[in-house]
């Protein structure tokens, strides 16, 4: 990429953070581009959907997520409950997350969505959540009726609702809590 289209490449996606925190997910692509200082072109053949912008602008967040599962899973001694419950409470931790976010994983685990740049992080996400749940159930900790991907849109449920909260980390704590209470086996 030369210097020049690097710099609006980098530029959009920094302009994209802020105007997706100020505005959710669904912020105007065209005042993205203005507030960037290019045209709705050079934003488009950088990002040519929505999807493929909001993708960037959460990549470092995505691959956070993962290494976390990753940390998590080769803590020892391992606690499989323990480690479930912290990945899923900073998975829904808001501070660097627009708005809409857990809408938007919602509808990329759909079919239409499936093979978008967020289709697949979803994918990625629900496999490393699969992993913790698995040593979880493996335990004998959770049960084994819930499967990743029924977590994973549970969870981004609890996302949706607390986005509507006055205290979105409290409330979504408290659903954890109560989420853990039906899914532990003892």
């Amino acid at each position: 990429m030369r210097a020049d289209a690097r710099r609006n490449y980098e530029r959009l996606i920094t302009t994209a953070r802020i105007a997706f925190m100020e505005h959710g997910t669904g912020a105007s692509l065209d005042d993205i581009a203005k507030r960037a200082g290019v045209g709705s072109g050079t934003l488009y053949r950088h990002f040519p959907t929505r999807d493929a912008l909001l993708h960037a602008v959460l990549h470092d967040r995505i691959e956070g997520l993962l290494a976390h599962a990753d940390e998590l899973l080769a803590t020892e001694p391992f606690d499989a409950e323990v480690a479930l419950d912290r990945w899923l409470r900073t998975y829904l931790s808001g501070a660097e997350t627009p708005r809409g976010t857990s809408t938007v994983i919602i509808e990329a685990m759909s079919g239409e969505w499936a093979e978008t740049g967020l289709g697949n992080a979803a994918t990625t996400i629900c496999a490393a959540l699969g992993r913790l749940l698995n040593r979880a159930q493996n335990a004998g900790a959770i049960s084994t009726a819930i499967d990743p991907r029924d977590l994973l849109r549970i969870t981004n449920a609890i996302g949706v609702a607390a986005e509507r909260t006055t205290d979105p980390n409290a409330y979504a704590d408290r659903m954890l809590a109560l989420l853990f209470d039906g899914l532990r086996t003892r």
